[in-house]
């Protein structure tokens, strides 16, 4: 549709890969006033597709991140996760979170279902054409499916990509998770499929105060006001979760195979990757696997607790915020010290 112009450092939860505003800084408070008039939720045609923007612009960038969203792809949920990162940084990186194709309350593709395959291309564009002329190097910072979108944005553009950051990555299905068997059966049907999204939905219909109860109990109990509020604005709409579903599918299909062990070889000293000590989607295995695979990678194990759905809460925001500053920092190029 054409709209107008080495382990140092927790898990479990449903994929939010498949699934703020809480957090609060500890930065002076003149800095805080200025990030606030900086943060910006824009909406951007990319590839002709309707395309939700969170962005905050330094005036003098060294960096950009990009923040690429694990599954569902809505980029409110990473608000407070943007905002850390900006503070932590002291303004010295421009930070862009894009949103998935049709992952975004309005209804602007007309319920057309959108692949694995077709969000990295989407991203992939979007680097072409509005981060083609930027002078500074670009690290991808990849959620849980987003890990494996940013290895391949990684892969296809080595010349602009500084370094690769996963965190609590999918890179491969999990065959000894009951979670993902049972998301993979629901995903896979066509009939189930628009039988939970249409229940979905019927949620959404609810009054304002209704729905919220519904998420914080069913599955946000620990989650901040700004995940809820995220949740009941986009989560709870038909054509949503008919795409979180399809594309659900779609990467159950593609990651069923290896991971490309050679070109994470060739630029393990650009990688790096966080695991959760309960993460059924990046199980410790993995992270034994990618050790003995990658051996010169950065692989680190949060212990504190957090959950897979890190972004939806202030704490897990802020210590994986820090957690990517830091590895920022340890690197050469890096412009803070």
């Amino acid at each position: 549709m054409q709209l107008p112009s080495s382990v140092n450092c927790s898990l479990q939860s449903f994929h939010t890969g498949l699934l703020g505003r809480c957090y609060r800084s500890t930065c002076p408070s003149r800095f805080r006033m200025a990030l606030a008039n900086h943060v910006n939720l824009r909406l951007s045609n990319v590839s002709s597709y309707a395309t939700e923007l969170l962005e905050i612009r330094a005036e003098d960038p060294k960096l950009h991140v990009l923040v690429i969203p694990g599954n569902p792809g809505i980029v409110s949920f990473y608000t407070d996760f943007v905002e850390s990162l900006y503070e932590l940084l002291r303004g010295t990186a421009s930070i862009t979170a894009i949103g998935h194709i049709s992952h975004t309350r309005k209804n602007w593709e007309r319920g057309r279902l959108f692949s694995l395959q077709e969000q990295i291309d989407h991203k992939l564009d979007f680097i072409k054409h509005e981060l083609e002329n930027i002078q500074v190097p670009i690290l991808l910072v990849g959620h849980s499916i987003g890990s494996y979108i940013s290895i391949e944005i990684f892969r296809r553009f080595p010349e602009k990509v500084m370094y690769c950051v996963g965190l609590y990555p999918f890179l491969v299905l999990n065959q000894n998770s009951h979670w993902q068997s049972m998301i993979g059966k629901i995903a896979s049907s066509r009939i189930v499929s628009v039988a939970l999204s249409s229940i979905v939905a019927v949620f959404g219909l609810l009054p304002r105060w209704s729905s919220k109860f519904i998420v914080t109990k069913c599955i946000g109990k620990s989650w901040c006001s700004t995940a809820i509020e995220a949740a009941c604005d986009h989560m709870l709409q038909y054509h949503v979760m008919r795409n979180v579903l399809y594309m659900a599918m779609t990467e159950f299909e593609k990651l069923s195979e290896k991971p490309d062990w050679a070109f994470m070889r060739e630029k393990q000293n650009n990688l790096a990757f966080l695991f959760g000590i309960d993460d059924h989607w990046g199980p410790l295995s993995m992270f034994e696997e990618i050790s003995k695979q990658v051996p010169e990678v950065g692989l680190s194990i949060e212990r504190e607790g957090h959950t897979h759905a890190f972004c939806c809460t202030e704490a897990g925001s802020l210590w994986v915020s820090q957690y990517v500053v830091s590895l920022i920092k340890n690197q050469k190029w890096s412009p803070i010290k």
